[in-house]
């Protein structure tokens, strides 16, 4: 077995002080049937796993076109190493002569494979184009989704001659986003296809009814029952925030709760009560369960938020948001803007197009997962991890082969606990990886039912052969 410097330090040192022995040879992961009196099994309890691919499919970002300067083949080269799956782009800067036009789009898809999730964006209103150039995504089958408007506290929108948004009336936007809806669920080419909803729907200066997928009876919206917006709500749920601007224990873990317990502008503040003005929504048992999406989310490296604390906030986010019902998440930003005034360190890569390390540990993380293509059937995994602090997290994936793909994650912003992950069943073997030191495994074991892990700020994932 092969073990990283950085990890055996780690490892060895707590599991002296958690275990009251010495181990000479130990990997960060340990079997502890001889000093544990429980019996193999025990506690552990059935898990249902989620496809590989699905999560994978799940990893978006935003990006700059060669309109705002960036061009094409380096925008291939970063999302090839990452790994992205998807993309957030629509019809804001498309035109026919360019630079960027739909046949961006073709080659960004054919190089990549990406799909986008196709949207009005800031300010537009233009559906025949919308419909138009997503068509043509069809026919290459890169299209993911579509997306109403961005952000319309911000930029506002003139439909049918009447200009909404911002600090107006807000009924020309929900007009234009119940339009959008039928024009794609009317065509037989599109209507399989979901619709996502108009980001920051919380800033509603009136009560039109966009903090709902489609309006109930009793709403009081000003938009009729039974109107119809979006299959999936759609938020901008970026994990710093006025009521959270520092870095914490579970940080991720929070932004990504759908309740009224988180502190950032998430699900609960657009759709359960809307943080503008209060107008109410959906409860938090429904929230729970809602379909849901981020269509932006991310991290300013600047500050307590060095480029090590962005890249394992970035890498746990994905992680928590899947955990906790986001179907997709997109991550602003694929590389720094240089077209913009202010802060502009968000990017997984920096304006010379040198990776950070949070792309280098989503390009490990996205190479150690590496699935295209779902299991036949999803099952269980019998497992449970004893002596777990609130601060560490995990997600049960399944491969193609049938394989698991243990992910096990933690938000402690300082300091290292020792937890053990234990199988009802010994594995034929288990692979263990830490996208933070490379895309290599740091062990492997057959000869054991448990393993180890010493859980800072940062994932490990379990290759599991049942």
């Amino acid at each position: 077995m092969s073990l990283g410097p950085r990890s055996q330090v780690n490892v060895l040192g707590m599991m002296k002080q958690h275990c009251k022995a010495a181990f000479s040879g130990s990997f960060i992961a340990l079997g502890l049937s001889a000093l544990l009196a429980a019996p193999i099994g025990a506690t552990a309890a059935p898990v249902s796993a989620k496809p590989t691919v699905r999560f994978l499919n799940s990893i978006g970002v935003v990006t700059t076109f060669p309109d705002r300067g960036q061009p094409l083949p380096k925008t291939i080269e970063m999302i090839n190493y990452a790994g992205f799956r998807w993309v957030r782009a629509g019809i804001e800067g498309l035109t026919e002569d360019g630079p960027t036009t739909i046949q961006t789009f073709l080659e960004l898809h054919k190089e990549t494979g990406v799909k986008f999730s196709w949207g009005l964006l800031s300010g537009s209103a233009d559906l025949d184009k919308l419909i138009a150039t997503a068509k043509v995504l069809v026919e290459a089958d890169a299209l993911l989704a579509f997306e109403g408007n961005n952000e319309p506290n911000n930029w506002g929108v003139t439909y049918q001659g009447e200009e909404g948004g911002g600090r107006k009336s807000w009924l020309p936007v929900a007009k234009l986003q119940r339009d959008l809806y039928k024009a794609v669920k009317g065509d037989p080419v599109l209507a399989s296809y979901p619709v996502w909803s108009i980001s920051e729907p919380g800033a509603q200066t009136d009560n039109v009814g966009l903090q709902f997928l489609a309006i109930p009876d009793g709403a009081a919206a000003l938009m009729p029952a039974g109107t119809q917006f979006a299959d999936y709500a759609n938020v901008h749920n970026y994990i710093y925030h006025p009521r959270s601007p520092v870095p914490a224990d579970n940080k991720t873990w929070n932004a990504a709760d759908p309740g009224a317990s988180s502190n950032v502008d998430g699900l609960y503040g657009n759709f359960g009560v809307t943080w503008s003005k209060g107008f109410p929504g959906y409860s938090e048992e429904v929230l729970a369960n809602l379909p849901r999406v981020t269509t932006e989310t991310g991290a300013v490296v600047e500050g307590r938020v060095t480029e090590y604390r962005h890249a394992v906030d970035l890498l746990n986010m994905y992680f928590a948001q899947f955990r906790r019902g986001y179907a997709y998440t997109s991550v602003y930003l694929l590389r720094d803007r240089t077209d913009e005034d202010g802060t502009q360190t968000f990017g997984f890569f920096r304006p010379d197009y040198m990776p950070r390390k949070a792309a280098v540990f989503l390009h490990n993380t996205t190479r150690i997962l590496s699935e295209t293509h779902a299991p036949r059937a999803l099952e269980t995994l019998d497992y449970a991890i004893l002596d777990r602090p609130i601060t560490v997290h995990d997600l049960l994936l399944q491969n193609a082969d049938n394989s698991f793909a243990l992910i096990v994650w933690g938000e402690r912003l300082t300091g290292e606990e020792a937890v053990t992950v234990r199988f009802a069943k010994k594995p034929k073997s288990i692979t263990v990886f830490d996208p933070t030191s490379s895309s290599a495994p740091v062990a492997v074991r057959n000869d054991t039912n448990e393993i180890v892990l010493v859980m800072g700020d940062h994932p490990y994932i379990l290759r599991v052969s049942p």
